[in-house]
């Protein structure tokens, strides 16, 4: 939280500099507005940072969405726009500050540590693939965002860290950010960066950008890497974009998608699923259009009927768009199995992960899953260890490797994803199921399936929720088309009122 303070003294200079670009309206500026802005010369990439700057100054001490801002930030502001002056036209990034989850690495002066502090300090010996791609692409490093401590693989409330404290919800306090991407999707949805980026295992892009009101994507496993962010399990682990926008989602989407040799071979599994052109090329009005489009009754138990009647008329417009809905399908899961055969396996890749991954730090105060749960033990007020324990890293530490019990797990699960959702969307030939929030975030994760949440509604008291399209492993483009119609259809999406 020091580096924060250290950006207060840049709030009065923001504002002057942002009344000195002209007619630019700074407030939930979209990616295609802010390089118009660029354009046109009423927007320069160090008053955006400021920009942002002042809004974490302002608003981070509520909504602890923000676990670091990065002290070389302007400067690379500043080095954007003198890359603009040389030569007019950059990508859709260029210039662009983006906020990643604390559990992406950058090797910058900004920390990396899962929230944390047990990895307070510690260097790592690159930036995160995906972080390499989004300098490539000129984006600005802005800072890192709070997850819930170790992507909730220990379980405390969501979006609360020890370094962090607790992320909370923009639009109700008493409502949960949600997921262990908690605080990119509240920096979204508060306008605290332009896009922020999180990670998912199981519901945790899917969840938060639900409950805060934002577009999320969760792409398939190995589209974008996964090298140098701090992992749960390799064959769940996803990267992908929290966005106000469908639009901005897709922006950042092309920027990080792509081959990495640190992570090869679930990298280059996926990498025939990238469509030549990018993706920006399916944001379309009509993308409902001749879509078939399953519906699974389970994963539609305990919505209220207060939602369920937004859902229905949400459905409706989807119909009226030329979509194909296909009711009553059986997705054939039996849920409670999933999740346990998922945990049982998780934990012996957790541990298997996250070794290997302290392993190969330059410097750590800890080297392993063990000196992890010492350190915990040794510092039980910061880590609040009264309040959460850590049974789930102790039962990891237990494991040792994969075993007969992990391979049928494996087993298992494939037989879940094969037998239910996969062959349900063949034999009916989906395009896409729809579910509420992320509710289908268990059978999308289980299969390295794609999903991508979108703003479905607010209830009475104002929280919001969401609705998600998902598919198979490589249906972004129509996943895409599909939530940007229904986006554009609907137009659901309001900022928050940072109500008590």
């Amino acid at each position: 939280m020091a580096a924060l303070r250290l950006q207060v003294l840049a709030v009065a200079v923001a504002l002057v500099a942002a009344a000195g670009c002209g007619a630019f309206e700074f407030e939930e500026a979209t990616v295609d507005a802010i390089q118009l802005g660029f354009r046109n010369g009423t927007l320069t990439s160090t008053a955006l940072v400021r920009f942002y700057l002042d809004r974490i100054a302002r608003l981070n001490p509520r909504l602890r969405a923000v676990i670091e801002v990065n002290p070389g930030a302007l400067a690379q502001a500043a080095r954007a726009d003198a890359e603009r002056r040389r030569q007019a036209s950059g990508g859709a990034l260029h210039g662009v500050p983006v906020l990643l989850k604390d559990n992406i690495a950058t090797r910058d002066r900004l920390n990396t540590t899962a929230g944390s502090l047990a990895l307070l300090g510690s260097v790592v010996p690159r930036d995160a693939g995906v972080v390499a791609r989004l300098r490539a692409a000129g984006a600005v490093i802005l800072g890192k965002a709070n997850p819930s401590e170790w992507s909730n693989f220990r379980r405390v409330d969501a979006g609360w860290s020890a370094r962090g404290g607790q992320t909370v919800n923009p639009y109700a306090r008493s409502a949960t950010p949600c997921g262990s991407s908690a605080g990119p999707g509240v920096a979204a949805a508060a306008d605290m960066a332009a896009v922020t980026l999180g990670s998912e295992t199981d519901g945790s892009i899917l969840c938060p950008s639900s409950a805060n009101s934002v577009v999320g994507i969760k792409p398939t496993v190995g589209l974008t890497s996964r090298s140098g962010v701090i992992p749960i399990t390799p064959r769940q682990d996803t990267i992908g974009p929290m966005c106000r926008t469908v639009s901005d989602a897709v922006h950042v989407l092309d920027a990080i998608v792509g081959y990495d040799k640190l992570d090869a071979e679930a990298t280059g599994a996926a990498s025939k699923y990238i469509p030549r052109g990018g993706y920006t090329q399916f944001l379309r009005a009509d993308g409902l259009r001749g879509k078939r489009i399953g519906l699974c009754i389970e994963l539609f138990v305990g919505i209220d009927a207060e939602r369920w009647d937004v859902y229905t008329k949400h459905l409706d417009t989807m119909s009226e768009h030329g979509a194909i809905l296909i009711p009553d399908l059986d997705i054939a899961t039996n849920f409670s199995e999933l999740s346990d055969q998922e945990f049982l396996l998780m934990k012996a890749e957790f541990k298997l992960s996250l070794n290997a991954y302290l392993s190969d730090l330059l410097h750590s105060p800890v080297r392993s899953l063990s000196d992890v749960i010492a350190f915990n033990n040794a510092h039980p007020v910061e880590e609040r260890l009264k309040d959460f324990g850590q049974e789930d890293l102790l039962d990891a530490e237990k494991t040792n490797g994969i075993g007969a019990k992990e391979r049928a797990a494996l087993r298992r699960l494939h037989e879940i994803s094969t037998n239910g959702l996969e062959r349900m969307m063949k034999e009916h030939q989906l395009d896409a199921i729809v579910a509420p929030n992320h509710n289908a975030g268990g059978v999308l994760a289980i299969g390295g399936h794609p999903g991508i949440a979108v703003p479905a509604g607010y209830d009475k008291q104002g929280i919001p929720f969401g609705i998600c399209f998902g598919g198979l492993k490589g249906y972004e483009p129509r996943l895409i088309e599909m939530a940007y119609a229904f986006e554009q259809a609907t137009k659901v999406r309001r900022p928050p009122t940072f109500k008590k």
